[in-house]
């Protein structure tokens, strides 16, 4: 999934979690990820020490490519081991231990490159602030925003994403030739955070966010299985931050919004889909 969302990602590593992390510098284009682990639910035994008591991390950048290919060798392995090294260059030494058909056991290693990041830069990558939105959504299945969205970047390279307090959904694009929508009904709204933002802002009134639509569908081609819990967060023409839980992982993903003038004058036609609920 991280190979997929990000080339390149950094890896931090405390005693008790895993984060994948992708800053929302100028290399990934404004999207920020924050992916977490808790340790105990794959590790048996896990041993790390940081540069301080008080400062007790790693942070590594990798390319998450290099160590989703080297952990796929290990579906069926015995035991796998990851440790940090020093091989000429630092390294991240994934160790797998397979049996053979006469029933020993052989090891195969992989040398993962990475780049240990000073504490200087740490400041650059925390967990994201998470902003006050507008409105949260449950979000429909994946995989059909996924097949809705494929459609739609053959027409626009831009996309409107508005969502209401009244669990209604629209992914919309426009031109000067056509505007398409897509209405999804019925998702469902997380309980609010406080009683008083649910009572100031009418149900019906829609939160929009234009973004690039690339970065919408590089998001939702990273989910390989529908997550346990899928919500979306809008900030009106700021930001849309994605919550999903897939068991024992979390995943926060933001897209900024781009700049947005309104619909565009020409549009000569306008097609909509409804979908339901599913």
């Amino acid at each position: 999934m991280i190979a997929k969302l990000a080339k390149t990602c950094t890896l931090r590593i405390s005693p008790e979690k895993l984060n994948f992390v992708l800053s929302d510098r100028v290399a990934s284009a404004g999207v920020s990820m924050w992916c977490e682990l808790e340790q105990e639910n794959f590790f048996s035994e896990f041993q790390m020490e940081g540069i301080s008591a008080e400062n007790n991390a790693i942070y590594l950048d990798l390319t998450a490519e290099n160590l989703s290919r080297a952990l796929k060798t290990a579906q069926n392995a015995r035991a796998l081991k990851i440790k940090l090294t020093n091989k000429h260059f630092p390294c991240l030494t994934v160790s797998i231990e397979l049996l053979s058909v006469s029933s020993s056991s052989r090891v195969v290693t992989h040398d993962i490159p990475v780049k240990v990041i000073p504490r200087k830069l740490w400041k650059d990558l925390q967990e994201p602030t998470i902003p006050d939105s507008d409105v949260s959504i449950y979000l429909p299945a994946l995989k059909t925003m996924k097949s809705i969205v494929e459609k739609m970047k053959n027409i626009s390279n831009h996309l409107i994403m508005e969502a209401n307090l009244s669990g209604e959904l629209n992914l919309k694009i426009e031109t000067e030739l056509v505007c398409v929508t897509t209405h999804f009904k019925d998702l469902g709204n997380p309980p609010p955070a406080s009683e008083d933002a649910s009572q100031e802002r009418p149900p019906e009134q829609m939160a929009e966010v234009h973004i690039d639509i690339r970065k919408l569908l590089q998001f939702l081609a990273g989910q390989q299985v529908n997550p346990t819990r899928a919500v979306c967060n809008l900030v009106s023409n700021k930001i849309i931050h994605f919550d999903l839980l897939h068991e024992d992982v979390s995943l926060q993903y933001f897209i900024p919004a781009l700049s947005y003038t309104g619909p565009c004058p020409g549009a000569r036609g306008c097609a909509v889909l409804a979908v339901g609920h599913v």
